[in-house]
């Protein structure tokens, strides 16, 4: 797939808590470079461990973290970001968010803007080795395919606790072909 799927396209990237989510930054700076608008919504769990700032930086946008940011200009951004979103890209989802997706539970900016869209979604799962091949989890991401959904498995290899097996974020290179391959069947 070429880059010029990307360019001039409107991406959402969620970026939820898992240690892979410093990866997330590389997948926005790629985008960026394809020629996508990058608007990034991030977990609290997130936030802790990548600060906002450097989404901010290498977006040139404002990073989403909580539904009310701005209480004195409240609007309805989920809403607003939904409509002009041509993709969005989950990477790294954690366990806990792939289950609220699967149950449509929309309860901080990320869930609540993802449960709002109605272009393809990529899900880049990212987790311990027995989390990920616990049958809890297979069963929300089997729902997820059902619902049309994107997937992109974790990879084989060294995890962060220090463990070996299935769980690593999918390289970048791959998470991109599915989106490129994910816009082009929907345009």
């Amino acid at each position: 797939m070429g880059t010029h799927l990307l360019a001039s396209r409107e991406i959402l990237v969620g970026v939820t808590g898992g240690i892979a989510a410093y990866k997330a930054a590389d997948l926005v700076s790629r985008l960026r470079q394809r020629g996508a608008g990058v608007t990034v919504v991030m977990t609290a769990t997130a936030c802790r461990l990548v600060q906002p700032i450097t989404f901010a930086a290498i977006s040139g946008r404002a990073v989403i973290t909580d539904l009310f940011d701005s209480p004195e200009h409240y609007h309805t951004e989920h809403i607003a970001l939904a409509q002009r979103t041509h993709l969005a890209i989950v990477a790294p989802a954690t366990a806990n968010f792939v289950a609220k997706m699967a149950h449509g539970i929309a309860d901080d900016a990320l869930t609540t803007t993802i449960i709002s869209l109605a272009c393809p979604i990529v899900v880049a799962p990212a987790m311990n080795v027995r989390m990920w091949s616990n049958p809890a989890v297979q069963h929300n991401v089997a729902i997820l395919r059902e619902r049309g959904h994107h997937i992109v498995e974790p990879e084989e290899g060294w995890l962060a606790c220090g463990e070996r097996g299935k769980g690593r974020l999918a390289a970048l290179d791959t998470i991109l072909e599915v989106a490129e391959a994910a816009l082009a069947t929907s345009a």
